[in-house]
């Protein structure tokens, strides 16, 4: 018999584990260091603090692309070391309950599931869980009634957009523009208007900070390589202009969001009509993104107050709370042991 609960939310960028012991969420960037190919050297924030600057024999990875997984082996080596280190040391028996994106293949699917049995974390019982319906719990959304729910989960590199009725999922769509679209737009930007070259650390640093520096009337200071002298400078630049050129990817969004609406069958339109959309995920906070949703679709937008964590916090509702166990399932084919 399993000893405790893990829930699981592997994103692009984080990883975040849900410890039913401790009531506790652990969070980490989902990253790992390999030295001469071969040889672990660091993992999750710290295998982080040497991306974009380790010579050419670290190679600092990502083993999740665009919300699947993309090197499974990776993957496996992260997952047992951060449970390994959630366990203090000492792997027991667990149930485990996982995220998974809906709008992906079948095959996509079951390597979140294969992940977690083939890791060697003594994986007692494995369910998955639909990461929207996850996103709606963690929104305080009573998600199995029949009321329309319309989230949309702007994440790293992905963002979802669901309707939730009934416990289920009725349409989705999963498009690959979100944060790190956000990010490359920036880099674009500060290249092309101000000759300067800036990594992707900087451009993220750039976008979270935008907000406060716009309603403050303060310039952006940016740090990077000057194009012309290729030499490191200090420029000082004006986070309007980034805010305009984020635009086409905010229109890329709000366009998918406009189309699921207009698939939505008409009595779960009117619920989503009288409650607004639910906009979550980690990029979301990004400046703008929230008024100029509101007005092209005309709903009102019900923001999070934890964006990153809302999935997590929905896996532990599915793993605390006994009327919400029903959402998880077993992957057909899978016997779940």
């Amino acid at each position: 018999m399993a000893n405790n609960y893990f829930g699981i939310d592997i994103g692009t960028s984080n990883i975040r584990i849900y410890n039913q012991i401790d009531n506790s969420i652990f969070m980490e960037k989902n990253m790992i260091a390999i030295e001469n190919g071969n040889v672990l050297l660091a993992y999750g924030d710290s295998a982080f603090d040497m991306y974009e600057k380790a010579p050419a024999s670290i190679v600092a990875s990502f083993p999740v692309i665009n919300g699947v997984i993309a090197d499974i082996s990776n993957m496996e080596t992260l997952l047992k070391l951060f449970i390994t280190d959630l366990s203090k040391g000492g792997l027991k028996p667990a149930d485990y309950v996982i995220a998974v994106p809906t709008d992906v293949t079948d095959v996509e699917k079951r390597a979140f599931y294969d992940l977690v049995e083939d890791a060697g974390i003594k994986a007692h019982k494995i369910h998955v869980v639909e990461k929207a319906v996850a996103d709606g719990l963690g929104l305080d959304i009573d998600v199995k009634n029949s009321q329309g729910v319309l989230i949309v989960n702007v994440g790293y590199s992905t963002t979802e957009i669901s309707i939730l009725s009934l416990g289920g999922i009725v349409l989705s769509r999963i498009l690959k523009v979100a944060g790190k679209q956000f990010d490359e737009d920036i880099r674009n930007t500060v290249r092309k208007e101000f000759n300067l070259l800036i990594g992707e650390k900087t451009a993220e640093k750039i976008k979270i900070s935008m907000s406060s520096l716009i309603k403050s009337g303060q310039n952006v200071v940016c740090y990077g390589r000057d194009i012309v002298s290729g030499l490191p400078i200090e420029r000082e630049i004006p986070p309007e202009i980034l805010d305009a050129n984020l635009r086409d990817s905010f229109s890329q969004i709000i366009d998918n969001v406009k189309m699921v609406l207009e698939r939505t069958p008409p009595e779960l339109g009117a619920d989503i009509y009288r409650n607004g959309l639910y906009l979550t995920g980690g990029a979301s906070q990004i400046y703008n993104l929230a008024p100029l949703l509101s007005e092209a679709t005309g709903l009102k937008v019900n923001t999070s107050e934890d964006p990153i964590d809302s999935v997590i916090m929905g896996i532990a509702k599915v793993i605390n709370e006994e009327k919400y166990r029903s959402l998880a399932f077993y992957i057909e084919g899978m016997s779940g042991r």
